[in-house]
């Protein structure tokens, strides 16, 4: 069964289940997809949403700060206390940038491939519009084993790049991620945080995920073998039972 997106004034979100809310936050090219199983195997135990990030909507604010106050924004919207996070990729900066603002509204923080600190991106080049072999070949990086890159996923990355304003809005984003480096303020952040790294990623290498752990004082870092940039969707058994024990210690019985 697929997602049903629902809407809220301008919030757009996924949402099933009950109990504490478990808000997952996706990447660049993230879509609802890449948390399906995630969401599937959560929800039975908590209220799980995926806000749908307006990555081409922000104005001249594109940034990832602008980001994490429209998250800021829809968790006031629901009038959620405390929340578990989750994010990949960009979306665990944007959790990392909420989380700094709002450390008393976040129970626990999770990471996965994020950004932050380091990451080797798509690079400034990354757009070449037209030119599907290059995106796919990109894509299949993302990745420890190449064909979780379907073409379904290499069509819906190539749809983007080649929509100029979304490929204007791609590279800001990957830019404004760069440029907002959190090493001198993660020590603030002393919610439970968990630390999900794929051996093999190559776009935020294991050494990103070592230098989270060592900066984030509360911190536990899992690593997943034979596996690259997206856990959850590469190896979501594993994944998922990490996550869940993880949770568990930090949540209400």
């Amino acid at each position: 069964m697929e997602l049903q997106v629902q809407t809220l004034g301008k919030f757009k979100f996924v949402e099933e289940g009950e109990g504490e809310p478990l808000i997952l936050l996706h990447g660049l090219f993230g879509a609802l997809s890449n948390f399906k199983d995630l969401f599937d195997y959560f929800k039975s135990k908590y209220r799980v949403i995926i806000p749908m990030l307006p990555l081409f909507e922000l104005g001249l604010d594109t940034g990832v700060g602008s980001l994490a106050k429209y998250v800021q924004k829809f968790i006031e919207s629901r009038e959620f206390d405390k929340v578990h996070l989750m994010g990949n990729s960009l979306g665990g900066h944007i959790g990392l940038i909420y989380t700094l603002a709002n450390k008393d509204r976040v129970k626990t923080l999770t990471l996965t491939g994020s950004s932050g600190l380091f990451e080797n991106g798509m690079g400034e080049t990354y757009p070449k519009r037209g030119d599907y072999e290059f995106i796919r070949k990109k894509t299949e990086l993302t990745f420890y084993d190449p064909n979780i890159a379907t073409k379904e996923l290499v069509d819906e990355i190539y749809d983007i790049v080649n929509n100029r304003l979304k490929a204007i809005k791609i590279i800001a984003l990957a830019k404004s991620a760069i440029r907002n480096n959190l090493s001198d303020e993660l020590r603030e952040i002393t919610v439970p945080t968990c630390l999900i790294w794929g051996k093999n990623d190559t776009i935020t290498p294991p050494m990103v995920a070592e230098e989270f752990k060592q900066l984030l004082p509360n911190s536990e870092l899992h690593w997943i073998d034979k596996c690259g940039h997206a856990p959850m969707m590469e190896v979501p058994a594993e994944f998922n039972e990490i996550l869940s024990e993880f949770l568990s210690k930090h949540s209400a019985s």
